[in-house]
């Protein structure tokens, strides 16, 4: 069995979202390599990993079994140049799997594509219009036509049913993991390095997320204005229509008291884990909130909106508030701050949520989905 995947996402420097879902899964399912080459070889499976440009060196290294493919051009890579090496470039792949939202515009294989959240159906206004021409339009044609949908809660396998008019078992859920870089022992640096470093005074809560309006960012700062003596960190890349989160600062007179880190290394985000007060995550909608086990893992207790998955992810180790309501949001986080007991609970169940999700499950469970599509072939 020859199994296709689009590798593009995970095939850049920085990583987040969809980018960590599908580099993760590639690693997972290098690793599934070793049991793979014991097997009969009408039984092994082969990776060929489709490419705009080399991969990078991270990525899992070329062998018997696992091919990366560079097929140009790289402009309408899947409405053009994918669809066309899938019909010309033989031994076809048995399956195509694209961990994105966009599977080739035509194939001559059956195709198993990933749909992380349809936040562009609830938020139109979030995004930029093109983006949301997109998003809507290629997400279309690719649901109606993929063999299978996986995605990353219950929450948006019921919202990509009712969206798309399909049927439920044409919706998979294969839940995610957490990053091993963030999950095991080792790494975390000296906080007093990082405080140095980060111009970081005192006691902080702590936001993981791309800066973009369903983060609900703003809400966070205005409730964190109604807490004294802290500091708000805010970790994540700028995303769009991001430019409301960073003068919301200004805007409720928290300017010295909140700081916006573009980017640290896994090291330094385990860290950041580890010493805060708490983290918050205040969106208005999401596809599972990752960033809550990252959080758990390492011990930092959770807040977050009590809406779309979220709930799913926290399971009874969170605290939920309304994403709408400020003063909700403060109060909670005052909460969690002063009551120790509270706290030494969440940390404790914290844990034990967090050990439920393993990328290797993840990547176990999407290899039987493709290969049973495959086998329908």
């Amino acid at each position: 069995m020859i199994i296709g995947i689009d590798g593009n996402e995970a095939n850049v420097e920085k990583r987040v979202g969809i980018g960590e879902y599908a580099f993760e899964l590639l690693e997972q399912f290098s690793e599934f390599k070793i049991q793979n080459s014991r097997l009969d070889s009408a039984k092994r499976a082969e990776f060929r990993i489709y490419l705009k440009e080399p991969p990078r060196n991270e990525l899992p290294k070329e062998d018997e079994s696992w091919e990366y493919r560079i097929v140009k051009p790289k402009r309408f890579w899947t409405q053009i140049g994918l669809p066309l090496d899938l019909y010309l470039h033989k031994p076809r792949p048995d399956v195509f799997f694209t961990p994105t939202h966009y599977s080739p515009r035509f194939s001559p294989v059956p195709t198993v594509i990933s749909i992380m959240d349809l936040s562009y159906i609830h938020f139109p206004e979030m995004f930029a219009k093109k983006d949301l021409y997109q998003l809507r339009n290629w997400t279309s044609y690719s649901a109606k036509k993929a063999k299978k949908i996986l995605t990353i809660s219950k929450a948006s396998k019921d919202d990509i049913i009712k969206t798309y008019g399909l049927p439920e078992n044409r919706v998979m859920v294969t839940y995610p993991g957490i990053k091993q870089a963030l999950s095991n022992g080792h790494g975390a640096l000296n906080m007093e390095e990082i405080k140095k470093k980060y111009g970081i005074s005192s006691n902080y809560i702590l936001f993981v997320g791309t800066l973009q309006p369903r983060k609900n960012i703003v809400k966070l700062i205005e409730a964190f204005s109604k807490i004294s003596n802290l500091t708000l960190l805010i970790v994540g890349k700028k995303g769009w229509m991001y430019e409301e989160i960073l003068e919301a600062p200004i805007k409720f007179g928290v300017e010295k008291n909140v700081k916006f880190l573009e980017f640290v290394s896994n090291d330094e985000l385990k860290t950041l884990y580890k010493n805060a007060l708490c983290f918050v995550l205040p969106s208005l909608y999401e596809g599972f909130g990752l960033p809550i086990l990252e959080a758990m893992v390492n011990g930092c207790p959770v807040l977050t909106s009590n809406v779309s998955s979220l709930p799913e992810a926290g399971g009874d180790a969170a605290l939920y508030f309304d994403p709408k309501n400020p003063k909700d949001i403060a109060s909670k986080i005052q909460r969690v701050i002063e009551d120790k007991k509270l706290r030494t609970e969440m940390i404790k169940k914290g844990y034990d949520q967090a050990r439920k999700f393993s990328w290797e499950k993840t990547a176990r469970e999407t290899l039987d989905v493709l290969g049973k599509v495959a086998a329908q072939k």
